[in-house]
């Protein structure tokens, strides 16, 4: 065979093979772009959720500076600054973008009906209009979501189980998003049936947060749910410290809180989410679309305790929790 024939042949045989392997082809480069709403820069807990990803990513054959490149955007929880993140990310051309949940996959959305997107956590994506249903997400948006409604009202319950003799419960939501608002009805549904009387607290910014607690410990036996929320974490510390200062019962919604001195939390493993997020990733890379893979709800739930703090708050942990407990802080 004459050399012109064979190359002939070997241009006509790559041409045939199916366009998921073309993409694996090493002289390839993948550009993924990464949007989440840090509201604490260099926070653990967002970084940990982007090395997750990273780390998936590589066992997955995505190795940066040979076949992958990751272009990572941190916006504080605020509109105009994604939105201005969502315009720089996007003006690098990337062939799918990954997104930390509602706050950020939102505005992305609006700006682009055709980049893949994978939200790695996201609170009710239907309710939020980022897809048309969970088995059937429908556009160029699906992921995972952080947990079902029904999970707030176990807030409520842990908290009576902590503090049996709660009466009046603030919760600290944001109500500019359909999340915040769905978490404080689920927990207000149950309220009744728990004999506690519960009040929204906004989270527009601390001064806001701190008139609300300030009401709540005006009543006796007070005690305080923190829901989900991007602009509710970005008063996190802020939070933890009222609620110690006011010697207020807390539940929030993820460990995070807890292992900067919150006294309690249940919630998904982000982190197991962010390792899931990025086996989304490879698949859409790999040939899949986004409109046929169904957003998937977390299957384990993690309770934590921070012993330290329930001492130094003077509150007695129930043996029957403590035993339920994934991890105790001490």
């Amino acid at each position: 065979m004459q050399r012109r024939e064979f190359i002939g042949l070997i241009g006509g045989i790559a041409a045939c093979w199916p366009l998921a392997a073309r993409a694996q082809q090493p002289d390839r480069v993948r550009r993924i772009g990464i949007l989440v709403a840090e509201a604490v820069e260099g926070d653990p807990y967002y970084e940990g959720r982007l090395g997750a990803i990273r780390e998936k990513l590589r066992a997955l054959g995505w190795i940066e500076g040979q076949n992958l490149k990751l272009d990572i955007h941190r916006a504080a929880p605020k509109a105009a600054d994604i939105r201005r993140h969502v315009d720089e990310l996007l003006a690098g051309r990337p062939d799918i973008v990954v997104t930390s949940g509602v706050t950020t996959t939102g505005p992305m959305l609006q700006a682009t009906n055709t980049v893949p997107i994978v939200f790695m956590a996201a609170v009710d994506p239907v309710g939020a209009g980022l897809v048309e249903s969970l088995s059937h997400p429908g556009g160029n948006a699906t992921g995972f979501m952080q947990f079902d409604y029904s999970l707030s009202g176990k807030w409520l319950e842990i908290l009576k189980q902590v503090s049996p003799t709660v009466a009046r419960a603030g919760i600290i939501r944001d109500a500019a998003i359909t999340s915040g608002i769905g978490q404080f009805a689920v927990i207000q549904s149950v309220a009744g049936s728990l004999g506690v009387d519960v009040v929204p607290i906004g989270s527009r910014d601390g001064r806001e947060i701190e008139i609300g607690i300030g009401k709540i410990t005006r009543s006796p036996n007070a005690g305080l749910i923190v829901t989900s929320g991007a602009a509710v974490y970005g008063n996190r510390d802020f939070i933890i410290k009222l609620a110690g200062q006011y010697g207020l019962p807390a539940v929030y919604g993820h460990r995070s809180w807890v292992d900067h001195g919150g006294l309690i939390s249940y919630g998904p493993d982000l982190l197991a989410l962010s390792r899931l997020a990025a086996g989304y990733v490879d698949r859409i890379l790999r040939g899949e679309k986004p409109a046929e893979l169904p957003v998937q709800a977390p299957t384990n739930y993690e309770l934590v305790v921070n012993l330290k703090t329930a001492k130094a708050m003077g509150v007695t942990i129930p043996p029957a929790l403590l035993a339920r407990a994934d991890e105790v802080v001490e």
